[in-house]
């Protein structure tokens, strides 16, 4: 385990405008949006955005270096700019690295620096457990391995014990019998065709899930719990609807797949980033993924949470990504075995 170093922001000139943006038909009516920031030339690497269904965004080109890299963006089905949005038909993690594939292959790349975090953790990891010959290189962060197990300590045991204030009012929309089992209340909710219902839902999860990313954040509970307008009708938040259909199905993973999977890993060489306060995803998932990854170093964030946008977290994977870039770069000169 290192702790990441005190140093500021590596790149001083910002997120580059894309060179190459287009709408990729992947089948099944999907049609994804993909972009491609910094140098043609560069060294290879894709972004995957978290959510499920957030899209990404331009803090994330902001990651790379335009002189350095050629990096892929893209949202994934359903989210940002793909269409149709909120679709959830032929919309699983199984379809979502087909798309990767069909990305890579489109854009004539033999092996790429895979980035992400929080679900975007959980779907690099998936992609690289099922092409491993693709994967020069990856930089983590906040890992999510997709169970059940942190689900429950994410929105339930977490907030009881470190925002019980934020918890009651989480548990505020729901009635009696509900309470048995708040999340699976909530993915009901959000299932509802009726706006009365899936929206009241949608407004909680988002600003629960926002309020939790975050240290210090502006509002410990949010407005939508003490009478106050948090989104405008017909402006519901993407997120928990999406974040409904993957979680209710498990992610659409094998119950424990990634860590049990995670010797596919080998020889990848990786570097994880990890908000020590992270309070939607622990530290544990992440120790416990480099306890198995001889090939992957654990670099903790101090005073950090979940967020991006937390003290420290950015600076964390521009450094990782600035120091994976030679050993991508020579991974990409010889295939790995698949």
């Amino acid at each position: 385990m290192m702790k990441v170093p005190r140093v500021g922001r590596a790149k001083s000139g910002g997120a580059s405008a894309p060179f190459d943006t287009r709408m990729l038909d992947v089948g099944d009516g999907h049609e994804i949006y993909v972009e491609q920031i910094g140098n043609p030339a560069g060294e290879p690497a894709v972004h995957l955005h978290g959510g499920p269904g957030s899209g990404c965004q331009p803090s994330h080109r902001a990651l790379f270096d335009p002189d350095r890299h050629r990096a892929v963006l893209f949202d994934q089905r359903g989210s940002g700019r793909s269409r149709p949005r909120l679709r959830l038909h032929a919309n699983t993690t199984a379809h979502l690295v087909g798309d990767m594939e069909r990305i890579r292959s489109e854009l004539g790349i033999e092996r790429w620096l895979v980035v992400g975090g929080s679900w975007g953790a959980t779907l690099a990891l998936a992609y690289a457990e099922r092409h491993p010959a693709r994967v020069a290189g990856m930089v983590l962060r906040a890992v999510f391995l997709g169970t059940r197990g942190e689900l429950e300590w994410a929105f339930l045991d977490g907030p009881k014990r470190f925002r019980p204030d934020l918890y009651a009012a989480f548990i505020s929309l729901l009635e009696g019998p509900e309470k048995a089992d708040p999340l699976a209340a909530y993915w009901r909710r959000l299932d509802d065709p009726e706006p009365a219902v899936h929206g009241p839902a949608a407004r909680a999860w988002h600003d629960v899930e926002r309020v939790l990313s975050e240290i210090a954040p502006p509002a410990p509970v949010p407005s939508w719990a003490t009478g106050g307008i948090a989104h405008e009708a017909g402006h519901l938040p993407s997120t928990p609807f999406m974040g409904a259909h993957y979680f209710r199905n498990d992610c659409f993973l094998a119950s424990g797949e990634l860590l049990g999977n995670a010797d596919r890993l080998a020889g990848i060489p990786a570097i994880i980033v990890q908000g020590r306060y992270d309070l939607l995803c622990p530290p544990a998932a992440a120790f416990a993924l480099a306890e198995r990854w001889a090939s992957s170093r654990l670099m903790i964030v101090e005073a950090a949470g979940h967020a991006l946008s937390e003290p420290g977290v950015t600076a964390a994977i521009v450094h990782a990504i600035d120091e994976l870039g030679v050993a991508a770069a020579r991974a990409g000169e010889a295939p790995r075995s698949a």
